[in-house]
This record gives structure tokens, sequence and C-alpha cells, in this order.
């Protein structure tokens, strides 16, 4: 009971029967405990084998890493193995490329060498140069084929005049050999002639191309000057045209106001005339009241006659009545007289309450239509400044516009000038260089000629073709150096970048 009190006391709750609850003993409850929490520990157990498997992995993979005999350890090898290879066969690729590249340069050189050399071979100067050369081993030969025949002259004359024969011949080929050079060289020289002709054209016409070039840009311009021009020409007839059209709607605004007051005017003579007429009338029944009054004391028939003419039917009966009974139609007319001045005085009352309303009414009216005006001149002034700013504005633009035009064709003249004068220079610059070429080339001819000279006089007597070669200058063969009009130096035509010596022939 005491058991079966506490647990009442400590899980269960006070509704429950204790009959029908079961009591487990306490093998039964851990057993129970273990069998649900077997997943839980399974789980455990095996992360634990899988970690330790891995580690004792990890292990081992650090104990055979170093080991040679394994399949990684060979496989690491043969890596490291091929990498040598490839970087050795990379440095041997690099060795061979860089041998190629200077056989390459040195092939290069060679042909820039010998280029360089053929080219020189291929100067006039040279040409003349080698052909004197030829001619001084022909004259050599020549005299040695003299001397040969003087010293065998006896001995087989025939033989000799054959090798005379020859000789002529071989002459008279060189001299036909020499006289179609001569004409190949007089027909380039024409083409060349013709080629500084047509370079001297094509500068004409590039010269007229900038002429015509600055006259259009003159009628271009003259033509914008001459649509800038029209421009404030119409600009200044629509400015007139609205201040035109301005002073017209002030006119007529004028003449609307005049007709206005006019109007107005017209309005108040005819209240004036009514309230003249009103008065007039007012006058004539005073006066005629005073003429009854009058006529009634002096007589009645003139009283009854006097009505008779100035009153309407209803003052007939009255006065018909009047003569039965005379002092009851007087305290009648008396009582209408009175009750008619009352009438009058209102009449008048409401004639000047009704002129003070229609004054105050104008008075009003001038002061809105005077507000309305002066609402209309500020507007209208408000306007005019809005648009002689914006025509300020507009001419300021236009201005603006101008200047930066001729700022424009200031600095398109600038850079032309400038350019002009950079060309000029690098003409200067051009001609300078082509003088110290000229030089270096000339030097350098003499250097050759002076070398085969002394080579020559070695050899044979006959210098001078030599001699005449080495001492013809430049420029057609008319002095060392020779310049054109325009400073240039004609001795040299370009073709292709190259420089050539014009040909000269000897007379």
């Amino acid at each position: 009971l005491e058991e079966n009190n506490s647990l009442d006391g400590l899980f269960l709750p006070s509704e429950v029967d204790l009959c029908q609850v079961i009591v487990l003993p306490q093998a039964e409850w851990e057993r129970i405990q273990g069998s649900l929490g077997s997943t839980a520990r399974e789980a455990a157990r095996i992360l634990a084998e899988k970690n330790k498997r891995e580690e004792m992995h990890l292990r081992s993979k650090a104990a055979v890493k170093d080991w040679p005999n394994t399949i990684m350890g060979l496989a690491q090898r043969k890596h490291k193995a091929k990498k040598l290879r490839e970087e050795r066969e990379e440095e041997e690729r690099k060795l061979l490329d860089l041998e190629e590249k200077q056989f390459q340069a040195a092939k290069r050189k060679e042909a820039l060498d010998r280029a360089k050399t053929y080219l020189y071979y291929q100067n006039e100067r040279v040409k003349g140069l080698h052909s004197a050369l030829l001619l001084a081993e022909v004259l050599k030969e020549r005299d040695a084929q003299v001397e040969f025949k003087k010293l065998k002259s006896g001995v087989n004359k025939k033989k000799d005049e054959e090798k005379e024969h020859k000789c002529k011949e071989a002459i008279l080929r060189e001299h036909d050999v020499a006289r179609q050079r001569y004409m190949n060289e007089q027909a380039l020289r024409r083409d060349q002639l013709e080629q500084i002709k047509e370079h001297k054209h094509q500068a004409n016409l590039a010269k007229l191309e900038d002429i015509r070039e600055g006259e259009k840009i003159e009628r271009l311009n003259q033509l914008y000057q001459s649509e800038i021009q029209e421009k404030k020409e119409k600009e200044q007839q629509e400015k007139i045209e609205r201040q035109r059209l301005y002073h017209e709607y002030v006119m007529d605004q004028k003449i609307i106001k005049a007709v206005e007051e006019q109007k107005q005017m017209e309005e108040d003579d005819r209240i004036k005339a009514h309230f003249k007429a009103k008065e007039t009338i007012a006058k004539l029944i005073k006066k005629k009241k005073a003429e009854m009054r009058r006529l009634t004391q002096e007589r009645q028939d003139k009283i009854v006659s006097q009505l008779a003419v100035q009153m309407n039917e209803a003052l007939k009966s009255e006065d018909s009545r009047l003569a039965r009974d005379i002092a009851k139609k007087e305290a009648e007319h008396e009582k209408k007289r009175q009750e008619k001045e009352a009438k009058v005085k209102a009449a008048i009352e409401s004639i000047a309450e009704h002129r003070a309303t229609v004054m105050q009414m104008k008075e009003e009216k001038k002061k809105e239509e005077k507000a309305e005006g002066k609402g209309e001149l500020d507007a209208l002034v408000e306007e005019n400044r809005i648009y002689l700013e914006m025509e300020k504005a507009k001419k300021q633009r236009q201005r603006d516009a101008s200047m930066e035009v001729q700022k424009i064709q200031i600095q398109q003249m600038a850079e032309k000038q400038a350019k002009k004068q950079q060309e000029k220079q690098a003409d200067l610059d051009y001609d300078a260089e082509r003088k110290v070429i000229a030089l270096c080339k000339e030097h350098e001819f003499q250097s050759y000629a002076k070398k085969v000279i002394e080579s020559e006089s070695k050899t044979t007597r006959h210098l001078y073709p030599l001699l005449k070669a080495c001492r013809d200058g430049r420029g057609l063969g008319h002095g060392p150096f020779s310049r054109g009009r325009e400073g240039r130096d004609t001795s040299f035509q370009e073709q292709d970048g190259a420089v050539i010596q014009l040909p000269h022939c000897s007379s």
C-alpha cells in the first residue's frame, strides 16, 4: 500500500484506478528499456567501428607511403620519371628552337647582305665603274695580245691575222653591247623624266585641289553668312509685324473704350433727359394746380374750362361735379394734390436714388475697367519683356554660334598652317637625310673605286677609264650634287623605297 501510494503521488493522476495499474519488476523494466534503446546503441557502435577503420586506413597509408616496392610507389616513380623526361625534352626543344632561330637569323642576314650587295652593284655609278673595269681588262688583254702578236709575228702571221680579226670582232661586239647599253640607259632616262613630269603634274593637281577646296569652303562660309543675314532680316520683319499687330490691338482697345464711354455718356444723357422730363412734368403739374386754385378762386367757369382742356377724361367728370359742389370738390382736389405731391416726391427720391446707384455702378465699372486695363497693360509689358529677353538670348546664342564657327575656322587654319610647316620641315629633314645618304654612298663608292684602282694598277697601265668613272659626279653626270627648282636632289628617283641614281652616259 505504501508503494502504491508513492506511485500514485509521483506518476499517476488522482483519477486513475490503482487496480488497473501494472507494476513491473526491475529486471523486466531494464529488459524493455534495453530493447527500446538497442537501435541507437547499434548506430553508435557502427559509427565507432567506421571511424576506427578510417583511422586504421589513414595509419596504413601513412606507413606505406614511402615504401618503394608498392604499386603506389611504382606509379609515383614512373610519374616523376615521366615529368623529368618531359622537362628534358622541353629543354632540348628549346635548344633546337634557339639554334633554328639563330640559323634563320644567319640566313636572313646572309640574304640581306646578298641583296645589299646586288643593289649596290645595280647602282649606275658602280655599273659604270664595272664597265670601266671591263674596258680596262679589255685594254689590258689587247695590250697583251698586241705584245704577244709582236713576239709571234714572225712565227705565224696568218694566225695573228685571225686573232686580230677576232679581236676586232670582239671590239665591235663590245661597242655594239656598249651602244645597246647606252640606248637602254637613254630609254630609262626618258622613263624617269616622264615619272618626274608625272609627279610634278600630280603635285600641281593637288595644289589645284587645295585651291578648289578653299574656294568651296569660302563659298560655304558666304552661304552661311547670307543665310544668317536672311534669318536676321526675317526675324526683324516678324518683330515689326508683331509690333504693328500690338499697336493695332492697342488702337482697337482704345476705340472700344471710346465707344463704351460714348455709350455711357449717351446713357447718362438719357438718364438726365428722363430726370429733366420728370422735373418738367412736376413743374407743369405744380403750375397747373396753382392755376386751378387761382381759377377756382376767380370764378367757377374758368376752372371748369381749364380743367376740361388740361385734364383727362377723369378730370372732366370731376369738373362736372365741381359745379354742383365747389367746397366738396376743393377738398377732394386738395386731397388729390397732396397725394400727387407725395407721389412726385417719392418719384423724385427714387430718381435721385437710382441716379446715385447708377453713378456708383459707373464708378465701380470705371474702377474695374481701370484695373482690367492696368492688368492687361502689365501682362502686355511682361510679354514684351519676355519677348525682348528671348530675342536677347537668341541674339546671344547666334553670336556664340558665330564665335564658335570663327574659332573652328581659325583652328582649322592654324592646323593647316602647322601641317604645312610640318610638311615643309619633313621635306627639309628628308633632303638633309638624302644628302647625308648621298655623301655616305659617295664615300663608299670612292673607297670601293680606290680599292679597284689599286688592284688594277698592279696588272695594267690603262687606268684612265677607271679614273674617269671615279671622277664622274652625281646628278645626271653634271657636277657632284645638283638640286631642282624646289631644292630637291634630282640625282635619285624614288622607286619602292629604294634610292637609285639616274643614269649618265659620257659623250
